[in-house]
């Protein structure tokens, strides 16, 4: 992610009253959740997002991902933080999380700014998902309502991460089912794809189409012309770890440019063109690209299911003394 941040237009807020959000196993999770037991912990958060975001506007994008990544993985129970130990490998040395993932220091500040106050009270799972919303609105004034009362898993493997994840060279359909499995639907799916408006991604999840697409073909006929050579000079053909904006229009503001680049076929990854190309989803994309604030009312909605996915509550797991190890 560059340094520079561009200029924040007025902040769009969605106060989405979801005091109530139910699971698969009937359990809930609830906005205001700390209000009696904790009312700084989200507080706390902010300021360390806001921290973090003005040192590096590029944490924002980590920060959403990682929040992304935890769900995705045995449901969102900060499985994503905790550290290998002898005899198992985390999801965090994954090399789709490593080296790649970042924020783990945003989330351990605020933890442990947090226990200083009211400990044994707030998830570490919690955290990653006030911390995620918080992204939302410093990149791209998107603000929600949070429900919590998630409770941290006990169990992070490493080889779970491949097998949940979708891969930056899944097609459309296979996008689809992806989410599915986890019961979102098409919609959200190309809804929290725009969060590939900021951020950046490694040379080596797209050169294969800059030069060797197929066995006829060296470069992705879909890829904008002009757009692939300038993609060639920031990724020369034996540079597999340099990294480039997923969005090179406002790499830094999380906005509906994404889905105006898919348009004009300057979509980085596989799976972002395949979005524009495909008939499931294409409308969907021109109706993203068209409407900044419907998507953003979309996007605000879509985190805040995907931060429902297979929870632990109640007196499921626990809540962490430090992130990064069970208690």
């Amino acid at each position: 992610m560059k340094s520079s941040s561009s200029t924040m237009t007025s902040p769009i807020f969605f106060l989405l009253l979801c005091f109530a959000y139910a699971s698969a196993s009937g359990a809930y999770l609830r906005a205001g959740y700390y209000q009696k037991t904790c009312p700084e912990a989200e507080t706390i958060v902010r300021k360390a997002v806001k921290k973090a975001v003005a040192s590096n506007p590029g944490i924002a994008a980590g920060l959403i991902r990682m929040h992304f990544h935890d769900c995705f993985v045995r449901g969102c129970d900060a499985s994503v933080l905790l550290k290998s130990t002898p005899g198992n490998k985390a999801e965090r040395d994954s090399p789709v999380n490593d080296p790649s993932l970042r924020g783990f220091e945003v989330i351990d500040e605020a933890k442990a700014q947090i226990e200083a106050v009211c400990p044994g009270t707030v998830s570490c799972a919690d955290i990653i998902a006030f911390a995620a919303r918080d992204s939302a609105y410093k990149a791209g004034g998107i603000y929600y309502a949070v429900p919590a009362g998630r409770r941290d898993g006990r169990v992070s493997i490493k080889n779970e991460v491949i097998q949940n994840l979708p891969s930056p060279n899944l097609t459309a359909s296979a996008l689809v089912e992806n989410f599915a499995r986890k019961g979102m639907s098409v919609d959200e799916m190309v809804t929290l794809s725009g969060a590939h408006s900021i951020g950046v991604s490694h040379c080596s999840s797209f050169s294969k189409r800059l030069y060797s697409f197929n066995a006829t073909l060296p470069q992705d006929p879909s890829l904008d012309p002009s757009y692939a050579a300038f993609l060639k000079t920031k990724c020369p053909r034996a540079d597999a770890d340099s990294t480039v904006a997923l969005d090179i229009a406002t790499p830094t503001r999380l906005d509906n440019k994404y889905y105006k680049g898919l348009k004009y076929n300057r979509g980085l990854l596989t799976s972002d063109q395949t979005l524009m190309n495909s008939p499931l989803t294409t409308g969907m994309v021109v109706n993203n690209a068209r409407h900044d604030a419907l998507w953003a009312k979309k996007f605000a909605k879509a985190m805040v299911h995907m931060g429902s996915l297979d929870l632990l509550t109640g007196g499921q797991g626990e809540v962490r003394r430090h992130c990064s190890v069970v208690n």
